[in-house]
């Protein structure tokens, strides 16, 4: 129905909606209070409570050189089950995290989410009768958001048919009436995401309906640059013992600090595994050393990332 720049560019805009990065944050984990979906993950956000976390990481665990699979399967069944106590389990948080950092996973979700979320938008879109990119994305971010067939209905009782008064003046009508429910909403969640249909209002003003790069969406760039770069928070090195770790600037960031933080963690220190040496994750290492009797220190020598992991 739309060229691929078009299929990547609606997903981007949704990424933004979902992660505030144009090509998802594959390693974002978030708990927010009273979300009935529960603990979410990934770029497109799947949630532990819909069953779909628990699909996505048990297609990665299929997958045979799946990075993390060894640390993931022990929690398959819980998530098999919807065990809202993962909401608070913070080291397997910090696995999901650290799976950002596999290619295979980042593929594994862009896979799920296609299956899962533009697939089923595509294929509504055409049975709407919707065929512009920017209606299509419309579509998608309803998808992923929920509730496309109650807003569809609503669109075509209150204002007609897309067949009686044309795809740009129905999807006009789509984004105001759903804009509409969200803000009347009666979850406080679901009313502060009211800037998904602003963003779209704003690109049906400025006729985008092809969705023609660049675009800006909630003053995130959208363009070929942007859709070719790096993903957001992920890392392709260096490995644990190349280097020592110390609070610095620049900030040191890599897949050695993620593996050692997620080893911290696994040891009951408070620490996220963001990949990222700050103070926070040196007072983590040094309150670790300092609990195994070990001298703490500014500067973590490669030999002490590899003891901590547990790689020497």
């Amino acid at each position: 129905m739309i060229t691929q720049t078009q299929k990547d560019t609606a997903q981007a805009i949704v990424n933004i909606f979902e992660t505030n990065s144009v090509l998802g944050d594959y390693g974002m984990v978030t708990l927010l209070s009273g979300d009935s979906g529960h603990l979410t993950f990934g770029r497109s956000q799947t949630t532990l409570g819909s069953g779909n976390l628990f699909r996505l990481i048990r297609d990665y665990g299929n997958k045979p050189d799946a990075r993390f699979r060894d640390r993931l399967n022990p929690y398959l069944h819980r998530l098999e089950l919807r065990d809202f106590s993962l909401d608070y389990d913070r080291y397997f948080h910090n696995i999901l995290r650290t799976t950002a950092d596999d290619p295979v996973m980042r593929k594994t979700q862009d896979e799920f989410f296609d299956s899962v979320y533009w697939k089923s938008a595509e294929r509504n879109a055409q049975n709407a009768g919707i065929h512009s990119a920017l209606g299509v994305a419309v579509v998608y971010d309803s998808i992923v958001h929920g509730s496309w067939q109650y807003i569809r209905s609503q669109t075509n009782e209150k204002n007609g048919t897309l067949a009686s008064i044309g795809e740009r003046n129905w999807i006009t009508a789509y984004v105001n009436n759903r804009r509409n429910w969200l803000a009347g909403h009666s979850n406080r969640i679901l009313r502060n995401t009211v800037y998904r249909m602003d963003a779209f209002q704003r690109l049906i003003a400025l006729g985008q309906w092809n969705l023609e790069l660049p675009l800006v969406v909630r003053g995130q760039e959208i363009s070929t640059a942007t859709l070719s770069a790096s993903p957001k928070g992920c890392f392709d090195g260096p490995e644990p013992g190349s280097r020592t770790l110390r609070v610095q600037t620049p900030i040191l960031k890599g897949i050695d600090v993620r593996l050692l933080q997620l080893a911290l963690s696994h040891n009951g220190i408070d620490v996220i595994a963001d990949g990222v040496f700050g103070n926070a994750s040196l007072r983590a290492v040094n309150s670790y050393l300092s609990q195994n009797g070990s001298a703490v220190s500014d500067n973590v020598d490669a030999k002490v990332v590899l003891q901590i992991i547990g790689l020497l």
